[in-house]
């Protein structure tokens, strides 16, 4: 009898293990199926630097295109075409901080914190900044 209840123990106890062992492969085949990040995130966080990147140069862009840009340039003899292709020249880390004084400096003028002669004299500080980083 005790030679059943052996058997049967250790027959029990082989099911149980290869119950468990089982289980964690179909999970792992269900994990492998479903991702942590989507592919859609992923395309989405791919997409996000270059989306950056434009929306920095248009801020450069629209502010050396404003009128008070176009005067700047114009009174220091410097080809809008040119900055305008050196722009697509400065890197990431170049093309943000550019970005970011163009920004400020466009929403202290709308608010009334600096003039326009200030203004343009940002804007000729950006328009060397450009053409020297690009020449280096």
């Amino acid at each position: 009898m005790k030679a059943r209840v052996r058997f049967g123990a250790s027959v029990v106890a082989a099911a149980l293990s290869l119950a468990v062992a089982g289980g964690p492969t179909e999970l792992r085949a269900q994990d492998a199926q479903t991702h942590v990040v989507s592919p859609e995130e992923l395309r989405g966080d791919a997409a996000n630097p270059a989306a950056t990147r434009r929306a920095n140069e248009e801020a450069v862009r629209h502010l050396l295109s404003s009128d008070a840009g176009q005067q700047a340039m114009k009174s220091a003899h410097v080809d809008y075409q040119k900055i305008d292709k050196a722009i697509g020249q400065l890197n990431d880390e170049e093309l943000a901080k550019l970005a970011d004084r163009s920004r400020q400096a466009e929403s202290d003028f709308a608010a009334g914190f600096i003039s326009p002669k200030h203004l343009a004299e940002l804007i000729l500080v950006i328009v060397v900044v450009v053409v020297i980083i690009v020449l280096v």
